[in-house]
């Protein structure tokens, strides 16, 4: 399947992908819900059974630990994280609990995640998940429990590549067969360059990727749909506060994305204007829509649309011209 082929599946059908590696934790006990409270940085405590968010650990200084998924079932509460801050963040989920009724463990063994995108993500899933009706009505980060044949699977609505999206969590012994079943119907299987170009155009960064444990959220931009500024306390929510009414909102990098006009720049490529070095490139992908395109770092005085920079690639210095998200089409 060619580029153009993966990039019209994801904009006018289904694909399977992930856009990242990820994996699971489970949080149970009575108390794990005011327990998530005080460490995350979104409203834990508002979840219902069937509803999540998702949301951010922060260290006291404001930065990141991690990002994730945050889904309340009703017996337990499903954190999926980046698979490389799996065991960090079990380490430190154990290391706070006192009193509290909450238990901690890892599914990384027993359960994965197998992500679908498109238009027809929808009507694909509900040809082959036993039950699912209506679908596409769907509001974000709701789920519910059905059966793929005789094997329970969760499937949750997450639009990550500006069309709907969702996962559907399976026993990672049925991985390959739910996989091939929804193939089987229709949805195309995509590359990880493909689902890169795609999220790149949407402006989803990744952790790991477009944050680190160096990023402030309100630098990446994931404030509005990581951060309550209704709850209680949560670490590190003195930064996110004074920055927020101190220093109006600003901060002294913020993501952007670019169309680039010229050879597709590495990570970590710098960003200059003029002979001014004022940020760098975090991820970087071939669009069929857009040409080649980049999320990064811009220092604070060049991240409106339409501004004019350069970027290092492999031929040299090219034009980078700070976007609207999503990305406008390059025709």
């Amino acid at each position: 399947m060619t580029l153009a082929d993966g990039y019209r599946a994801i904009q006018e059908q289904a694909a399977i992908g992930a856009v990242a590696p990820r994996l699971q934790i489970a949080v149970a006990g009575q108390d794990r819900a005011a327990y998530l409270q005080g460490l995350l940085t979104n409203d834990i405590q508002a979840l219902t059974p069937g509803t999540g968010c998702y949301s951010a650990w922060l260290s006291p200084q404001g930065r990141m630990h991690t990002d994730m998924h945050v889904l309340e079932s009703g017996g337990m509460i499903l954190l999926d994280v980046p698979a490389e801050t799996i065991d960090a963040t079990i380490q430190r989920l154990e290391q706070f609990i006192f009193t509290e009724d909450v238990r901690v463990g890892s599914l990384a063994e027993s359960l994965t995640g197998v992500w679908l995108h498109g238009p027809r993500a929808a009507s694909v899933l509900e040809q082959v998940i036993d039950g699912a009706r209506g679908l596409s009505e769907w509001a974000e980060y709701r789920h519910t429990q059905f059966e793929f044949g005789e094997t329970p699977v969760s499937v949750v609505r997450i639009s990550q590549l500006g069309v709907p999206g969702f996962c559907v969590y399976v026993e990672r012994a049925r991985e390959q067969a739910l996989v091939a079943a929804l193939h089987a119907v229709g949805a195309a299987l995509v590359s990880d360059e493909v689902i890169a170009a795609a999220r790149i155009e949407a402006g989803y960064p990744i952790f790991g990727i477009d944050m680190t444990d160096d990023t402030i959220p309100l630098e990446a931009g994931i404030e509005s749909r990581a951060v309550s500024f209704t709850k209680g306390c949560y670490v590190g929510q003195e930064v996110i506060i004074r920055v927020l009414h101190r220093g109006h909102g600003r901060v002294v990098r913020k993501l952007v994305s670019l169309r680039i006009g010229g050879q597709r720049p590495q990570q970590g490529a710098k960003l200059y204007a003029g002979d001014r070095e004022v940020g760098f490139v975090t991820s970087a992908g071939e669009s069929p829509r857009s040409g080649t395109i980049a999320l990064g770092y811009a220092h604070r005085d060049f991240i409106s649309a339409g501004t004019e920079l350069e970027v290092e690639t492999p031929s040299g210095r090219a034009p980078a011209i700070v976007t609207e998200v999503p990305v406008p089409s390059a025709v």
